[in-house]
């Protein structure tokens, strides 16, 4: 199963007033685990950069001068992102965008179905609670020490992190993987049994200990099972 854990950051809240996309991060996951492979362009929005954005990402005009324009990246984007799952926090913020993006440069869109907003993940499993990235990083001791302004690609590695606790643990599948890795060529998983130890583990039971129990096992009225 193939994820992309996604991020932008924007010079404004909406496309439709001519706001721009200028960072775009990501990060692979395979069956839940990361990868080591990522996606990360600064893109030339061909406008200013508003203060209150500059406030959010610390991103300026004059460093997105040279960067290339979306029209330049947006078919090696659409070609890492592939037919995967987008884990998106607040998904209908970044579509929209990335949908607008596309859209003016003749790409073909992405559908709302291939998202997964962690965000609506977070509501439902805590209802009430704060479920910002920052919050849900204390709430899973996350560590965000890093994000001192918003970035896309390190955002989507906390991100992963998050997900993948919301989704039952860092490697909810680690049975699964371990059996598959250890299995021999040609041998079924499910065949899997761990090898034995060569030597046997010490028994840490005291002498005291084992006379104890042989007297308290004395005082079971009738017959036991292990005798």
């Amino acid at each position: 199963m193939r994820e992309i854990v996604l991020d932008t950051e924007t010079t404004g809240l909406n496309p439709d007033e001519g706001h721009r996309i200028v960072e775009i991060g990501a990060v692979e996951l395979k069956n839940h685990l990361p990868t080591g492979q990522t996606y990360h362009q600064y893109i030339n929005p061909q406008r200013d950069m508003p203060t209150e954005a500059f406030n959010v990402h610390g991103i300026s005009e004059d460093y997105l001068r040279d960067k290339p324009i979306f029209t330049d990246i947006a078919q090696a984007f659409l070609d890492f992102v592939g037919s995967a799952k987008l884990v998106i926090h607040n998904a209908a913020f970044d579509m929209r965008f990335l949908n607008a993006e596309l859209s003016w440069v003749d790409k073909p869109q992405l559908p709302m179905s291939q998202a997964v907003d962690t965000l609506e993940i977070a509501r439902r499993r805590f209802p009430g609670a704060q479920h910002s990235l920052d919050a849900l990083c204390r709430r899973f001791n996350v560590d965000n020490s890093a994000r001192e302004k918003h970035g896309a690609l390190l955002d989507s590695e906390i991100l992963a992190e998050v997900y993948l606790e919301l989704v039952g643990g860092r490697q909810p599948d680690f049975t699964l993987s371990v059996v598959s890795g250890s299995s021999m060529p040609g041998q079924d998983a499910s065949d899997y049994q761990p090898p034995q130890r060569p030597t046997a583990l010490r028994s840490r039971l005291t002498d005291d200990e084992r006379t104890a129990h042989a007297e308290f096992l004395k005082t079971l009225k009738g017959e036991t099972l292990w005798s």
